[in-house]
């Protein structure tokens, strides 16, 4: 009689089958016709043909565009409330939100999920929120990778990771190349802390201050919990209503997802040698979680603008005659906007100022 099996040592091919087959019916909801399905095969299928939507009506040349991220330690605040249904939508913003600074369409996605013991349903709600953030950016969930690791992971913690594909148009790369000073900085609304910063908001809000995820507060309007599983803002309708407009100028002329670093490490990435960002101070509204994080932790201004997006997850630059118009789109699609700041001539820095 055999004295180890798998199911004994943690794992249970039986359950993860069962597992499979429900997440089918949400990767499902993100196929469009570009999507060859093959449930059961090692891989996925995704096709660039004459029946596509992409490849032979609308690019001469084009890239292919990837990239991946994670969700990081926000993934403590969705194990300690028991709520795994947004994460996934996080996971699928960050890279999404990443893929579309460079003007590019997302194609499709793929995730990887690493457990130790946990529930079906656990699962299967993370990758429901995973599905929600594909179906929001407008593209496939097409495979990924569920891995149990009982000996590793902690029971009921997991990890997440996802990776985003995407095509453009080599000549409509939006690089950075046309940013030119006296062009204007428009910000996008964040909706709330995204999904960066979450060490150090847990440390002062959690450990020091000992504040109750399930405790109401006044400021937010909610509860602390709610506030910080609020999902990351996915910019694919609002980047893709501006390029789609101007596909023969340089509008917008760059484009910066304020992650970790904030404005003032995410700017400088697509500026040129000559340039640098000056950015006014309280030119849009902050979600009240900042102050809040601000005041508890006694945390100095430039260090909050270090670690935080402070309000703006996105920042387009364009130059001033689409200013009123880009303004517009955006407030079509549904994303609040700002005119924040300008380029000048410089180091490829930020300035703040009041």
């Amino acid at each position: 009689m055999a004295k180890f099996t798998y199911k004994a040592v943690g794992g249970d091919r039986d359950t993860h089958a069962e597992f499979v087959a429900a997440i089918a019916r949400h990767m499902r909801r993100t196929f469009g016709p570009e999507v060859i399905p093959n449930f059961g095969g090692f891989a996925g299928l995704f096709a660039l043909a004459e029946q596509g939507r992409f490849w032979s009506r609308r690019y001469r040349d084009p890239v292919l565009v990837a990239c991946a991220d994670g969700v990081g330690t926000k993934l403590k605040i969705a194990c300690a409330l028991g709520r795994h249904d947004t994460v996934g939508i996080d996971l699928v913003a960050m890279n999404v939100n990443d893929l579309i600074t460079l003007g590019a369409v997302p194609l499709f996605f793929l995730d990887y999920l690493a457990v130790g013991d946990l529930a079906n349903a656990t699962k299967a709600a993370i990758l429901k929120g995973i599905a929600d953030g594909c179906a929001q950016a407008g593209c496939a969930l097409l495979d990924g990778e569920t891995a149990t690791m009982t000996d590793f992971y902690t029971p009921g913690e997991y990890g997440l990771a996802g990776f985003a594909v995407g095509i453009a148009e080599r000549r409509r790369l939006v690089d950075g190349h046309a940013v030119q000073p006296g062009q204007a900085i428009i910000g996008l609304a964040s909706s709330g802390l995204h999904n960066n910063g979450f060490t150090l908001a847990r440390r002062v809000l959690l450990a020091e201050a000992k504040m109750p995820l399930e405790g109401h507060v006044a400021s937010l309007g909610c509860t602390l919990g709610e506030e910080l599983l609020r999902p990351t803002r996915i910019y694919v309708a609002a980047v893709h209503a501006v390029c789609a407009a101007y596909r023969r100028k340089h509008v917008p002329a760059a484009i910066a997802h304020i992650t970790g670093g904030g404005l003032l490490a995410n700017v400088p990435r697509v500026l040129p040698p000559h340039c640098e960002a000056h950015i006014r101070r309280g030119a849009w509204p902050e979600p009240p979680i900042f102050d809040l994080i601000r005041r508890t932790g006694e945390i100095d201004e430039d260090e909050m603008f270090r670690v935080f997006n402070m309000g703006i997850g996105m920042v387009m630059i364009v130059p001033p005659y689409y200013v009123d118009a880009t303004l517009e789109r955006l407030s079509r699609v549904g994303v609040p906007a700002y005119v924040i700041g300008e380029v000048r001539r410089g180091t490829r820095a930020v300035r703040l100022s009041s």
